[in-house]
């Protein structure tokens, strides 16, 4: 296969492009980096349009062997030179192999009690690594699907994909705003446990029977009045210390494993 030498090349300037949301807005596409993040989304069913490797640098047998298979598959496998290859990395020690992908959407509407019973939602999160953190999470406990009302961050941006570690992929993420979000709610008869400094019980005694929403507010205003009052419990975590806030992604993190357990200890 021909090394393309060049950082003019057209699919090299594609990649780079793609690091900005108006692109990948306007193209439906994304840029996926790394042999574990590339092939779970291979993995997942998303379509990949283009691979891209540096020999060099490429010295996994997985990946070598996943890059055959894909170019078999009908994708087209591109050799980048190591020059070329790191001005489209994200990365500052890339691992030699990335890929363009069609990016898969949700609709809210399609969510239902019949495949999800777990959910988060996320208010106007604006950190895209905390959203990644929160996927990750969500797949370790098994919940289903993540809901970004009135969001501000791109779920497909570099540092949600990499932090989800390829859970991104797996779980469905819906955007919808808050009017939005609180009709589906109740439509389906979705429980919504929300947070907040001054809730009335303890997250370890919250009642988080599914079907189930957990709403997170976000870090600098929590939830609004209206937020809250759609919430069936508003839950609240105790603080021992000085600081007066969890990190959005751990804080998340506790409530979902508050929710499992719980789960766990009703199981026949």
């Amino acid at each position: 296969m021909p090394l393309i030498t060049s950082r003019s090349n057209a699919r090299a300037k594609q990649m780079r492009a793609l690091r900005q949301r108006k692109e990948r807005d306007a193209s439906g596409l994304c840029l996926i980096e790394g042999v574990r993040h590339v092939s779970e989304a291979a993995e997942s069913g998303m379509a990949l349009e283009v691979i891209a490797y540096a020999p060099d640098q490429l010295t996994s047998p997985f990946a070598l062997e996943f890059i055959r298979q894909q170019a078999a598959r009908g994708v087209s496998c591109l050799a980048f030179s190591a020059d070329v290859f790191e001005s489209v990395a994200d990365k500052d020690s890339p691992q030699g192999i990335l890929a363009i992908a069609r990016q898969r959407r949700t609709d809210l509407a399609d969510v239902s009690p019949a495949s999800v019973d777990l959910a988060v939602a996320l208010v106007a999160p604006q950190d895209p690594g905390n959203v990644g953190s929160i996927l990750r999470t969500m797949d370790a406990v098994g919940a289903g699907a993540l809901i970004l009302i009135d969001a501000a961050v791109d779920p497909y941006h570099p540092a949600c994909i990499r932090a989800s570690m390829g859970a991104l992929f797996w779980h469905p993420v819906a955007t919808a705003t808050f009017d939005e979000f609180a009709a589906w709610a109740r439509r389906h008869g979705y429980r919504i446990v929300g947070t907040s400094a001054r809730g009335a019980v303890d997250y370890r005694q919250a009642d988080y029977t599914r079907p189930l929403v957990l709403m997170m507010g976000s870090e600098r205003e929590g939830l609004s009045e209206a937020q809250k009052a759609i919430c069936h419990q508003l839950a609240r975590m105790p603080m021992q210390g000085r600081v007066s806030s969890l990190n959005l992604s751990v804080a998340t993190g506790v409530m979902l494993y508050a929710a499992l357990a719980q789960s766990d200890r009703s199981a026949p």
